[in-house]
């Protein structure tokens, strides 16, 4: 009798165990979510500072499925939608009459490799958005953009293509002044990311990595060709075991125009540095 009786406990938390590890395997979730939030020194964008050299705090979240789709949101403060245009000292002479200090970015698309060759896909559509009432067409352009883009990638290197498919990019655009339609304005760019770190082996700096980019800006549109311009990174940053990435990177323009990127009576393509601090979850 007792022996029956340790038979069926035993028998009963094998059946237990099994029950709850066929529970565990059922509840797992094809769909994984990450994001991050860092302290920026400034908010670069192509080249062009977004914040008047001013900090910027940045965060993302995004939600991702197995089968490589994913969707996500991105937001930073920013100022130049109330920043004067040109040198212009007229009340009017900004895109926004009010907010205009808030981008946030909306993004889907999908994401994989290719086969078993290790070159990586990724094809999307992203919407620029600047809360705030707008003085409209009849100063300037909207500033509101879409984008759709795809990418390739191998190993550390990416090249991706950028295509405006809005009516209006960034304030360039058609307006009661005058303007083209920027349809088809486009950015293409160059990324390598090197994993230093991994000659390095382990230690504190095992994460580190150097970065190189090079992009060009081409507006479309004849009125709007004043608009285009090219600019490059490079830097190098750490990526620690707890989620803390710390790092800087120094960003140069050719060819962003006095007459095309003056905020506040400065050049926003000028040469310039910045330094990082982010959390990743």
């Amino acid at each position: 009798m007792r022996k029956s009786l340790i038979t069926v406990a035993v028998l009963g938390a094998l059946s237990a165990s099994s029950f709850v590890f066929a529970a565990e395997k059922e509840a797992k979730s094809d769909f994984t979510t990450s994001g991050s939030v860092g302290l920026f020194s400034q908010y670069i964008f192509r080249g062009l500072t977004q914040t008047d050299r001013d900090p910027a705090m940045q965060g993302n979240f995004d939600i991702n499925h197995s089968s490589g789709l994913y969707l996500g949101m991105w937001g930073s403060n920013v100022s130049w939608p109330r920043d004067r245009y040109i040198d212009n000292a007229s009340e009017t002479a900004t895109y926004y009459k009010s907010g205009g200090s808030l981008e946030i970015d909306v993004y889907g698309g999908f994401k994989s490799e290719i086969g078993k060759t290790g070159l990586g896909i990724d094809l999307g559509a992203l919407q620029y958005y600047y809360p705030g009432q707008e003085r409209g067409r009849d100063v300037y352009a909207k500033i509101n953009t879409t984008e759709v883009y795809g990418a390739l990638s191998y190993g550390w290197l990416q090249a991706k293509y950028s295509h405006v498919v809005s009516k209006d990019a960034w304030g360039w655009g058609k307006a009661a002044g005058g303007g083209d339609d920027a349809r088809g304005t486009y950015y293409a760019e160059l990324n390598a990311t090197v994993p230093i770190g991994d000659l390095i082996g382990s230690g504190p700096l095992k994460g580190l990595s150097g970065i190189a980019h090079y992009g060009k800006q081409e507006f479309d549109g004849a009125l709007n060709k004043s608009a285009s311009y090219e600019d490059y990174k490079l830097g190098l940053q750490n990526a620690f075991d707890n989620g803390v990435n710390i790092g800087a990177f120094w960003t140069d323009t050719k060819d962003a125009s006095d007459g095309a990127w003056v905020y506040n009576g400065r050049n926003i393509g000028k040469q310039t540095g910045t330094v990082f601090l982010q959390k990743t979850f």
